[in-house]
């Protein structure tokens, strides 16, 4: 029975869950385990001199949180706030961050083995920030390594991002 148990905790093992999300017409996913809460899109707080994709801060009971708007982030052609747009809370370690999204789709586990390598194409994106593509059924998920892109040098959220 033992080995049927150390069998179960190996598949386990190979099997990491995503929230997954759309932007534009591409759906992205990240790590389930850096999602902190969903929140529906307030207009937050504009700093000034941020950059673009900086929409600005929110309160959340009592911590500033930046918000990234990761269409404008990401390039994204069409930029506009529906009912569905959401905002994705981040706990990145010691930083908190909200990321701006189309929608939330769902939280879905993949496989190592079904997690292919992203092919090696220019893109404004830190191909470092990508972990790979993952496939279930006909979907193709983008699947993002958040916390290195939140600590990206251009987002000026300064900090580690975990």
């Amino acid at each position: 029975m033992a080995v049927l148990e150390q069998k179960n905790d190996e598949v386990a093992a190979d099997v990491r869950e995503y929230l997954t999300f759309r932007l534009d017409q591409e759906e992205y996913g990240i790590d389930i385990l850096k999602v902190q809460e969903i929140r529906g899109y307030e207009t937050p707080t504009r700093i000034a001199n941020a950059p673009p994709f900086l929409k600005g801060v929110v309160n959340l009971r009592g911590t500033i949180v930046p918000i990234v708007d990761m269409r404008i982030k990401f390039n994204c052609a069409n930029a506009e706030y529906s009912s569905f747009t959401v905002v994705i809370i981040l706990n990145l370690g010691s930083r908190i961050v909200g990321i701006v999204v189309d929608s939330v789709s769902d939280v879905m586990e993949l496989p190592a083995g079904s997690v292919k390598p992203a092919p090696e194409v220019e893109s404004s994106l830190d191909p470092g920030c990508i972990i790979g593509l993952g496939s279930v059924g006909d979907r193709m998920l983008i699947l993002l390594d958040i916390g290195k892109l939140m600590a990206g040098p251009d987002m000026g959220l300064g900090g580690d991002a975990d």
